[in-house]
């Protein structure tokens, strides 16, 4: 399966990458920090290589001994794999979920630094994605000015053209889920070109296409909304580089046409599956913007910048992204999150990670309805904006996914389709 091919090859690559991170910032451990420094590097470095010998070995997955805040519930969680009626007692490396051991490298690969001050705030990945955005100069010049462009008539858009801009945006931002890092095992994945010219082409490759859904909800939102209650738009993010520029457009296109009053993102606390987004990346995307010597990119930049002092952009991380749960147990085990995303009118999922923790990462048949694998998960109206990287897809048409497989074996992991799934919610 896809599963055992990442778990034996990408992510002993992915340590590899790691390691060799650590080693290649020695000297500059060493000039901020001394000998401390390089000490700290050798015990993080010895503790990542240990955890890469007792993945490519399928030694048993042993409890978290950091006393970190969220390591009592990771090894509540090892408890349920260890007690499950079907499992085989001892959940190792290569007889696991997938979804579970995954999560549970970055967790390890986070501990490996966290346990080793003064090296523990160095996130190895940030490299990856800092040369993510640069290598995508192009492409982010390229929708900043389209964008810039289109604010200048925003004013005098009809309703046809209003929807036609959202759901070119929203195309965007659902191709810039192509460049994942962790998918390319930290490979180069920057979107070279304009990401605009080709969308028409890449209408056929759009599985589920709800596009629709998403304008009649957000429309309606809008003619119902009153002075005490705003609309608000939720964006759970992904990849940092290039997908988040495209997210950052979608979220202020929204504002400035008035479909939305305000707009949460969702990062992760911690870095995770090599580029997606912390509070960090969120926050250097934008400087890095406004400080651009290209006139459209630096106005995207220091509007974003005013969006956020104005409170109108809010940015949230949650430990409970970073656990190995899906997110039907999502009220159980992270009530407040939950009652946090039950204010929103819609939720955007960006990417492949959170639309196998939507459907509970299982071998569902093609055509079982997207709200029977959300298992009960409907904090709000929702929509899924991914491109296919992992072999679980639901609500497709009858027949729509084997005609496929027949003429391309790897669809589900290639990254050439995409889907804009919607659910209404309860």
């Amino acid at each position: 399966s896809f599963a055992y091919f990442t778990i034996k090859d990408r992510l002993p690559q992915i340590l590899t990458r790691v390691i060799d991170t650590l080693h290649r910032h020695k000297n500059e451990f060493f000039e901020e920090h001394g000998e401390k420094g390089v000490e700290a590097e050798k015990r993080a470095i010895s503790f990542l290589s240990k955890l890469r010998n007792e993945l490519q070995t399928d030694k048993p997955v042993t409890p978290l001994e950091d006393e970190l805040p969220d390591a009592a519930l990771w090894n509540q969680y090892l408890e349920y794999q260890r007690n499950l009626p079907n499992g085989n007692g001892e959940p190792s490396w290569f007889q696991s979920p997938w979804l579970y051991v995954e999560c549970y490298m970055y967790r390890r690969i986070h501990a490996a630094l966290a346990q080793n001050p003064p090296i523990d705030n160095f996130d190895v990945f940030k490299e990856g994605k800092a040369q993510n955005f640069f290598e995508s100069q192009e492409a982010i010049i390229a929708l900043c000015t389209y964008f810039q462009e289109l604010l200048k008539n925003i004013k005098d858009l009809d309703e046809k053209q209003l929807q036609e801009e959202v759901f070119k945006l929203l195309q965007v931002s659902l191709w810039g889920n192509k460049c994942d890092l962790s998918f390319s095992a930290g490979q180069d994945s920057s979107q070279k070109s304009s990401p605009l010219q080709s969308l028409e082409n890449m209408v056929p490759y759009i599985l589920v296409n709800d596009m629709e859904k998403v304008w009649s909800l957000l429309v309606n939102a809008k003619k119902n909304r009153t002075e005490r209650n705003n609309v608000r738009v939720d964006i759970i993010l992904d990849n940092a580089g290039f997908e988040l520029v495209s997210d950052l457009v979608l979220a202020d296109f929204l504002l400035s046409s008035k479909l939305a009053d305000e707009v949460y993102f969702h990062g992760k606390c911690i870095p995770w599956y090599v580029s997606d987004t912390t509070k960090h990346d969120f926050n250097w995307t934008i400087k890095q913007l406004g400080s651009a010597n290209h006139m459209w990119m630096s106005r995207c930049g220091i509007n974003w910048e005013g969006n956020l002092k104005k409170g109108v952009w809010v940015f949230r991380d949650h430990m409970f992204w970073t656990l190995p749960h899906d997110f039907s147990t999502m009220s159980e085990v992270a009530p407040d999150l939950y009652a946090e995303l039950q204010k929103s009118n819609l939720l955007l999922f960006k990417g492949d990670l959170n639309y196998r923790k939507l459907t509970g990462d299982r071998k569902w048949e093609y055509s079982v309805p997207f709200h029977q694998a959300l298992n009960k998960f409907h904090p709000a109206p929702l929509c899924s904006l991914r491109t296919l990287k992992s072999d679980t897809q639901v609500g497709l048409k009858p027949g729509q996914g084997e005609q496929i497989q027949a003429s391309e074996t790897d669809w589900m992991v290639s990254g050439k389709y995409g889907v804009v799934q919607f659910d209404a919610g309860l």
